[in-house]
């Protein structure tokens, strides 16, 4: 399609685009991807490593405007057919051969992993994969369930990029002149994009402003406008100071995209009302800095390790996920355990070695030469019939058919879920009865004893027992703490999430009797409201297990003491750690403990210790636990109660 644009032969300003490769993009790719990756095995040690995508967004904005300017320049039109033939040829290749590789491997190690296969390989196929799994529900930053392709979600979004922009960069050619109007207009919708973000984010659910490409387009947006930017021969805003002081604020816009990455968590009101938007401005200031000519900036991103990695961050960032769940199934262990990082270094090591061969024999040779001469060479080998191209031609078939196959045989539901909804029924179905043979404790009667109820077994002291002491003796024995008598089953309630769900037959078994106030999904901030309904009918006993977190962590520790404050002194409290990957981890139990040392009555079951010294006992995601894990779980909660105890 030809396009009219004036102008295009007057003598270039050295701010302005020269064409050619642009120097230090491979460094900025290399920083993005290697950000990902340290999050999706730490988050603990990089919080905000996720915001590596947005780096990577800011990039393709700039770059795929400023090829399509190049062509312009350059042919007076846009090939739009040339410019999605190239896209697929990049993109197509190294995606399909990883669903082919992946899925039947997966489904051999465990079946868990292809739950929702078919919504996966479909979104990755149709470039729909972010509005496909809000519409699921699914979540980025909660990892309780084993999703094969979540970091998919990023390319969707690129690709719906790809596809919209070079047709509405036309219009936006041909009906605003001039670079101050388009880079005006990109900004604008850069900055509705991020206030979007800000209006719609909702603590239990971030993932939808997150995955939305409404909600997250600002990144290509700002890119964007510093294409259009650079492209004029007068070289802009670009010509001005800013080519005095490129430098010095590029390397600080570097720097306080690191503080970012370090610091700012995914569960972070800031990250959504600001943070990633914050993120994308520092980004493109690298990226102007990087231009300017003569950039020391630039310089120092080509070395030969990020040109290796920027070259193949494409490759890595399809890559490295699945494998870290794979290996992670295959070899259980405890973050931050010297066994986590040999694995962690493991999974590394194989998607560099899966990479190198992508892009040297999938992904270059079709980019080069198209998928009809690639094709076309495959053809001809298998012609020779030389063993090593038919067996992999065999092979190939084999993962073809395999993929469809486990995409067909895919179960529904995970093991964890179908366990989650039948515990569930069965907790559910208990009848008012047999969940409270014990009555509620009258916050104005001493913990001696728990009050009596019809029907229910007493736990009196032994005619011999020495009185109870006064609550100062019993602080000076128990470091603070106040005593009460060992805790019967039918003297216990279990409040909380899928945890509990999960654990419901270890505790029933340790603690026969007990009673559950459970559903997963649950978290903190709907505690007090469960608690209260339950002093209000009579089934919290006078012994308390809480156990919340594992969804979202502890976003407001006051949440914590009011519902502490709700069951009152005279009730047992024990507070469960949680366990898993997630940012919020470390800082919620650490709150736990705090809290915990605050209250006499208020013991800790350090979930998160005792499972992280026996991983194995966790199910497929590695989350929950299994019917050892149970167990465990029901012993730790024990424990706990006998620090509170006589």
């Amino acid at each position: 399609m030809t396009v009219a644009e004036p102008n295009t032969r007057r003598r270039r300003h050295p701010m302005a685009d020269p064409g050619g490769y642009i120097a230090g993009l491979d460094g900025l790719r290399a920083l993005a991807v290697g950000a990902v990756v340290i999050y999706h095995i730490t988050p603990t040690a990089m919080p905000g490593g996720f915001l590596g995508v947005d780096v990577f967004f800011v990039v393709s904005g700039f770059l795929i405007t400023t090829l399509l300017l190049r062509e312009l320049r350059k042919t007076k039109g846009i090939n739009l057919k040339g410019f999605w033939t190239r896209r697929a040829r990049r993109l197509l290749p190294a995606l399909i051969f990883l669903v082919l590789t992946v899925v039947p491997v997966a489904g051999l190690i465990n079946k868990d992993l292809l739950v929702g296969i078919g919504r996966q390989v479909l979104g990755a196929l149709t470039f729909s994969s972010n509005w496909l799994e809000i519409a699921n529900g699914s979540s980025y930053f909660n990892q309780t369930s084993p999703q094969l392709f979540k970091n998919f979600w990023s390319l969707a979004v690129e690709e719906q990029f790809y596809l919209i922009w070079p047709p509405l960069f036309i219009l936006v050619i041909v009906f605003m002149r001039g670079w101050r109007l388009r880079v005006g207009i990109s900004v604008g919708l850069a900055v509705a994009s991020a206030i979007l973000m800000a209006a719609l984010y909702i603590p239990e659910y971030a993932t939808r402003v997150y995955y939305g490409t409404d909600t997250h387009l600002f990144g290509l947006a700002l890119g964007i406008a510093l294409a259009f930017s650079w492209a004029p021969a007068s070289g802009t805003w670009l010509a001005g100071r800013w080519s005095r002081w490129s430098q010095v604020a590029g390397v600080g816009a570097l720097i306080g995209l690191f503080v970012l990455m370090l610091t700012l968590g995914d569960q972070s009101a800031l990250a959504y009302r600001g943070g990633i938007f914050l993120s994308s401005i520092l980004t493109l200031t690298v990226i102007a800095a990087m231009i300017s000519p003569g950039s020391r900036l630039a310089r120092a991103s080509e070395n030969r390790v990020f040109h290796w990695i920027g070259t193949r961050s494409y490759a890595i960032y399809l890559w490295h996920w699945p494998i870290l769940v794979m290996v992670g199934l295959l070899v259980p262990a405890a973050p931050g355990t010297a066994l986590f990082w040999v694995r962690s270094a493991a999974a590394v090591a194989i998607t560099a070695g899966i990479c190198e061969f992508s892009f040297r024999y999938i992904e270059t040779p079709i980019r080069v030469n198209g998928f009809r001469a690639g094709f076309g060479s495959v053809r001809d080998r298998l012609l020779t019939r030389r063993p090593i191209y038919v067996g992999l031609a065999a092979s190939t078939v084999l993962m073809i058919v395999g993929t469809g196959v486990a995409v067909a045989v895919a179960p529904d539901k995970s093991s964890v879920q179908l366990e989650i909804e039948e515990n569930e029924k069965r907790l559910e179905a208990a009848t008012p009865s047999d969940k409270d043979p014990v009555g509620p404790v009258d916050e104005g009667e001493e913990p001696a004893a728990p009050p009596a109820a019809p029907d229910a077994a007493q736990v009196e002291p032994a005619a011999d027992s020495p009185a109870p002491t006064e609550p100062e003796a019993e602080a000076d024995k128990t470091d603070g703490k106040t005593l009460f008598p060992m805790p019967t089953g039918e003297e216990i309630t279990a409040i909380g999430d899928s945890l509990i769900v999960t654990s419901a037959g270890g505790l029933e078994a340790t603690f026969p009797g007990i009673n559950f106030i459970a559903k997963s999904n649950r978290q903190w901030h709907e505690a007090p409201a469960l608690v209260q309904e339950g002093l209000d009918n009579g089934t919290i006993r006078r012994a308390v297990i809480l156990d919340y977190g594992t969804n979202a962590g502890i976003p407001d520790p006051q949440i914590v003491r009011d519902t502490i404050d709700m069951l009152g002194p005279d009730r047992m409290i024990v507070l469960v750690t949680i366990y898993g990957q997630s940012t919020f981890i470390n800082a919620a139990n650490d709150v736990i403990r705090e809290i915990a040392a605050d209250y006499p009555n208020v013991a800790v079951a350090d979930w998160h210790a005792a499972i992280s010294l026996e991983p194995h006992l966790l199910q497929a995601d590695q989350t929950h636990p299994d019917y050892g894990g149970m167990d465990l779980f029901a012993e730790t909660v024990r424990d706990a109660f006998a620090t509170l105890s006589l």
